[in-house]
């Protein structure tokens, strides 16, 4: 089965606010789709962290690479991109665009064999796992009418990100918290991203250690991103000494990038991001290699449904694991798909069993939110 075209489809028109300075519009276009076609007339869709038009351009670097390859190798010919490529940079856009390829490859292989692609991954440790509804802090009244409403649907757990947490001060991230905590109760579980890869981010391992400490009084899960990406110096030391275990690596892109936060243990959870560091191939590998070094995987997805798709088959296909991020509201999660994400009782999403991603884009509905 060979690989005939690649349709790269812009999303626009139902993007949430990421809570970064500059604002934010609906009409932008951060998440990206790919749809790989073959000469056998299967489809398989993928799904980028990135703009439409960076996509487009790796794709004109890498079409000559992958037309005419094998539609069910999908490890073989991503990591065949990725060599043939380290020349217009190693990670970045090129990567995020591979990153999308590889998921919509690994769905056709999935079809090809009748199989989800959780059993390919190399099998099934679970049939369910709990999302956490993912959502940007507010001012206090805001934020705990968002957290209500995230609750009536469904969520046991949710995360609360960047601003304007961290950009005050002190009682003014601590009201947020209690305010949070108290809206939700205590048998919802919270967890916080700070956002330090913002940029220009103006704290360090002082604030965060702080922060984490204040943090653990409403006994929050984990803390996200409370340092810059790049200081992993700093996120050993605050590792060492923080009550809740943090978590970051969302930016990062190629497992090669991970090898060294896993090594020294500077991270308690790592968040690896299939739609941007590589796609599910990495992501295996990446998931496997914190396993060895006793550090908890969980995926970071401010996503669409086929990013959560794929979130998903790997969550199954991993020893240990206990959460997917599911971004709400957002009509790329809930709108673009036949299959519908429902969350059960008891605040789990079943891990689809259907051939692929086990998911199927709805064109009629993809029609609205195409650029």
């Amino acid at each position: 089965m060979k690989i005939t075209r690649v349709d790269v489809i812009p999303l626009t028109g139902g993007t949430v606010d990421g809570g970064w300075p500059q604002g934010h519009q609906a009409e932008e276009n951060l998440h990206t789709l790919l749809e790989i076609h073959t000469d056998a007339g299967m489809t398989g869709a993928g799904s980028c962290f990135t703009s439409g038009a960076l996509v487009s351009g790796a794709m004109g670097l890498l079409w000559p690479l992958l037309k005419g390859e094998s539609a069910v190798e999908p490890e073989r010919v991503t990591e065949k991109l990725r060599q043939s490529t380290f020349w217009q940079g190693r990670g970045g856009a090129v990567e995020h665009a591979i990153s999308g390829i590889d998921i919509a490859l690994w769905d056709i292989f999935g079809k090809a064999c009748g199989q989800p692609v959780s059993r390919l991954l190399g099998g099934n440790y679970r049939q369910r796992i709990k999302p956490y509804g993912s959502m940007l802090f507010d001012e206090p009244d805001a934020l705990a009418a968002n957290l209500e409403g995230t609750v009536s649907r469904g969520f046991k757990a949710i995360k609360m990100g960047w601003r304007p947490f961290g950009r005050r001060d002190r009682k003014f991230d601590e009201l947020l918290i209690r305010t949070a905590r108290k809206a939700v109760g205590e048998d919802i579980e919270l967890m916080v991203d700070a956002g330090g890869s913002e940029q220009f981010w103006p704290h360090g391992l002082n604030w965060a250690r702080e922060t984490a400490k204040m943090l653990a009084d409403y006994h929050i899960v984990w803390f996200e991103e409370a340092l810059p990406p790049d200081d992993i110096d700093g996120y050993v030391e605050l590792t060492r000494q923080s009550p809740v275990p943090i978590s970051t690596g969302e930016v990062l892109t190629r497992r090669q990038s991970f090898m060294p936060w896993l090594e020294r243990k500077a991270v308690d959870i790592i968040q690896p991001d299939c739609t941007k560091n590589g796609g599910l191939s990495e992501s295996r590998k990446i998931a496997w290699l914190a396993f060895d070094h006793n550090v908890q995987m969980v995926s970071h997805g401010w996503n669409t449904a086929i990013g959560l798709a794929a979130d998903l088959q790997l969550a199954a296909a991993m020893p240990v694991a206990r959460y997917v991020e599911y971004l709400t509201p957002c009509a790329y999660m809930e709108d673009l798909t036949v299959e519908k994400f429902e969350i059960d009782s008891e605040g789990y999403l079943t891990i689809p069993e259907r051939p692929g991603l086990g998911v199927t884009l709805d064109h009629e509905k993809l029609k609205k939110y195409r650029a």
